[in-house]
């Protein structure tokens, strides 16, 4: 008896799915996670929208899209190697313990840590312990 032949099945093309694009990250969303932690306070600063920590100044609103951010020199010079899109510098802030953000070029997730690290640099002991310790 004959063997009966298959005919062969067509190869299936790989579908390529688009990349989830990343969260567009906007004053807003720095503004929200900023304030989310203990004793932030919206303000002004030099006539821009800033924040404030215990009367501190953690950040302001420079340029649209861009916010000046407390940050250690140390810190500053690790964030502008890491993400140079994100983080960079101008003369101005040179002498500073500051850095520039770009909203558009940074992950919520990095601008979290960022907050978070400005925070504990200009917030009161006594709130870092209480954070620390699990309080708010």
């Amino acid at each position: 008896m004959p063997r009966a032949t298959r005919k062969p099945r067509p190869r299936r093309r790989a579908v390529r799915r688009p990349r989830p694009r990343r969260a567009t990250v906007d004053y807003e969303t720095f503004l929200a996670i900023a304030l989310a932690l203990p004793a932030a306070e919206e303000g002004t600063h030099h006539g821009t929208p800033a924040v404030r920590i215990a009367g501190r100044f953690l950040a302001r609103l420079r340029e649209e899209g861009v916010i000046a951010i407390r940050c250690g020199f140390e810190d500053r010079e690790r964030l502008m190697e890491a993400w140079p899109k994100a983080f960079y510098l101008t003369d101005h802030y040179a002498n500073h313990p500051a850095v520039l953000i770009r909203l558009g070029e940074v992950r919520v997730d990095v601008l979290r840590e960022v907050v978070e690290a400005a925070w504990r640099r200009v917030a009161p002991k006594r709130l870092v312990a209480d954070r620390e310790a699990g309080g708010r």
